[in-house]
């Protein structure tokens, strides 16, 4: 089917479509509406983020719903704020010409009160997230219990959230009758099991396979150690003058860590991550739109509902815990019909993992070099050199020109070339000129002793040390909390931790050689919930195995004769107060931690990074 005309949609909607410049139906819009509109039937949609999803299941809900009726009909469930607010706003744009339509935005962060206000006056359709439909629910403000539609849209994202119990809940307050669309990027089996509980014999459309990434997108890998990931970024960066990139952190921290340090070092950024306010992410959100912001530094959670064609680049500052996360990070890029890079930045321990994105996504990574400083000065040159070359001449300055040629007239054209392109040329090539080669071999990546990976840590590194913790799966730790919770106490990297091994009452991780010193000093004499962890080198390099024989004589182990007074090999140490509280993981934070410190250059001889001009 070529235009909307030919999806059986009513003049209302077709004329709103018009008026939204809309010309020809996506993939998923051309299957999905014609079905969703013929028949009362479930449907499972999966496609990517990016391929029109909302217009897919909006037009049909909005051309069944009686718009005389006051009563609930529709109910739709998105894992975020922002992308609540996203289709709240695209419904009433859909429905512009449907007189006496009323869609409500129900989310938190907002006030209960005025969202109960706005339903009670006669809501055909709710856009909700899960937490605050649930409470309502539970408040009786607002009543799902005749609803005829009901839509799970980022159904695998709302599951990776979490909400798999609310969403059950509220679907259990809806009537068995009614029609339940599914639309999703990904098919992990939590999908599938909601699907087999509150569908009927669904119609299935799949629009490119089954968690495959939009063709649009082309994918890159940068192999780089793990203390040099941040330099990697600001090279490609600059490698990419006319960047506009989400940059994806797996944590809040490190996401707002990493865009303080690009502001220092001149970059347009902001982060975006659930510890800011409401206002702050709006404020974000809005100066990115309107381009102000060129890297926008984001939790994978917080991305959700960033409604911006434009974004030339997906910066993969760590990779997902989730394999399939990655679909939804590079559908950010390459969307309307315009073609996108992303972009990973990968240390050795993670190289495999690639090999994994690439089966789900059934794209293939091109293995690239961080481009050294001569290459990214070139390119900042020709930059400048395009951008002159395409400007329009402002004549407000023809009243100037004559003191300017005086001061010119005893220089050649080439001369004068020269020095108005050094004034931008000297401050990368001053900076660059000693910057060192940021890349990696993957000749120089060893396999795992005995050949064997984690299930969860791809790879590993040979020039590292094993050490022995006391804590396991009966203190609390899975191998995801452990790692957390020594990320956080020591203040290291994502990828300064690896091989974490958890066992019931013991566990073993890595570092690499240089943290030694710094991971037996911490926890020397180091308590938590009012217990003693303890910490040694072990002999184990990666395994499990019997935990009385694989620990060396290294390490501050605690003397339980003594009451832990004092360690091994040393005298007692004062010991740490205990300062800390339980984070929102389930491990434990340090209290009052401050973010890091801004880097605000490169190790490149003390020169500092030149300061990027503000778009």
């Amino acid at each position: 089917m070529s235009t909307f005309q030919d999806l059986g949609l009513n003049d209302e909607l077709l004329q709103a479509i018009t008026d939204l410049g809309f010309v020809t139906p996506s993939e998923v819009q051309s299957k999905a509406i014609p079905i969703l509109l013929a028949s009362e039937t479930d449907l499972v949609a999966l496609a990517q983020t990016g391929t029109g999803k909302t217009a897919a299941f909006g037009f049909p809900m909005l051309q069944k719903i009686d718009f005389d009726s006051r009563t609930t009909q529709g109910l739709i469930l998105s894992p975020t704020r922002e992308l609540c607010l996203q289709i709240t706003n695209e419904m009433k744009a859909y429905g512009k010409y449907c007189k006496g339509l009323n869609v409500v935005a129900v989310y938190g962060g907002s006030s209960i009160t005025d969202q109960a206000r706005e339903v009670k006056r006669g809501a055909q359709i709710i856009v909700a997230t899960p937490g605050r439909i649930k409470d309502m629910i539970s408040r009786g403000l607002v009543d799902i219990s005749k609803i005829q539609y009901s839509v799970l849209d980022e159904a695998d994202e709302m599951l990776n959230m979490g909400f798999k119990e609310d969403i059950t809940d509220i679907l259990s307050n809806t009537p068995e009758d009614k029609n339940t669309w599914l639309f999703s990027a990904t098919m992990p089996k939590e999908v599938a099991t909601i699907a087999k509980k509150f569908m009927k014999n669904p119609q299935e459309i799949t629009v490119g396979n089954k968690n495959e990434s939009t063709s649009n997108v082309t994918h890159e890998y940068y192999l780089v150690n793990s203390r040099d990931r941040y330099d990697a970024l600001k090279r490609l960066a600059d490698a990419n003058p006319d960047i506009f990139s989400v940059v994806f952190c797996r944590t809040k921290r490190d996401t707002q860590k990493v865009a303080e340090q690009l502001i220092e070092d001149g970059y347009s950024a902001g982060a975006l991550h659930g510890d800011l306010s409401q206002n702050q992410r709006d404020l974000v959100m809005n100066s990115f739109r309107k381009n102000q912001i060129q890297m926008l530094v984001a939790t994978d959670v917080a991305a959700r509902g960033i409604d911006v064609d434009d974004i030339t680049h997906v910066i993969n500052y760590q990779l997902p815990d989730e394999t399939e996360t990655y679909t939804h990070r590079s559908g950010r890029t390459g969307r309307a019909g315009k073609t996108g890079v992303s972009m990973v930045i990968v240390s050795k321990s993670e190289v495999r993992k690639i090999k994994s994105i690439e089966r789900i996504i059934k794209r293939d990574f091109v293995k690239k070099e961080i481009p050294n400083g001569m290459e990214i000065c070139e390119v900042q040159l020709m930059s400048l050199a395009n951008k002159i070359h395409n400007t329009e001449i402002n004549h407000e300055i023809d009243k100037y020109l004559t003191n300017i040629n005086e001061l010119f007239e005893d220089t050649s054209k080439d001369e004068l070339i020269k020095k108005f392109f050094s004034v931008e040329f000297t401050r990368f090539f001053n900076y660059y000129q000693k910057a060192k080669n940021l890349n990696v071999s993957e000749s120089d990546i060893r396999e795992r002793d005995g050949g064997r990976e984690s299930r969860r840590d791809f790879g590993g590194k040979s020039d590292s040390t094993r050490y022995f913790i006391n804590v396991g799966t009966k203190d609390g730790f899975d191998w995801m909390k452990l790692k957390d919770f020594l990320k956080e106490v020591l203040d290291l990297g994502r990828d300064d931790v690896f091989k974490v091994e958890t066992k019931e009452s013991f566990s073993f991780f890595n570092t690499e050689n240089e943290l030694k010193d710094k991971v037996l000093a911490f926890f020397t004499d180091y308590k938590h919930e009012g217990r003693f962890v303890n910490v040694e080198v072990s002999e184990n390099r990666g395994g499990g195995g019997r935990r009385n024989d694989r620990r060396s004589s290294g390490g501050g182990r605690r003397d339980d004769k003594r009451g832990g007074e004092k360690r091994s090999g040393g005298d007692a140490k004062p010991r740490r107060s205990g300062d800390f509280k339980s984070g929102s993981n389930g491990a434990p934070n340090r209290a009052g931690r401050r973010t890091g410190s801004a880097s605000k250059s490169e190790n490149t001889g003390g020169v500092s990074r030149p300061r990027r001009s503000r778009r």
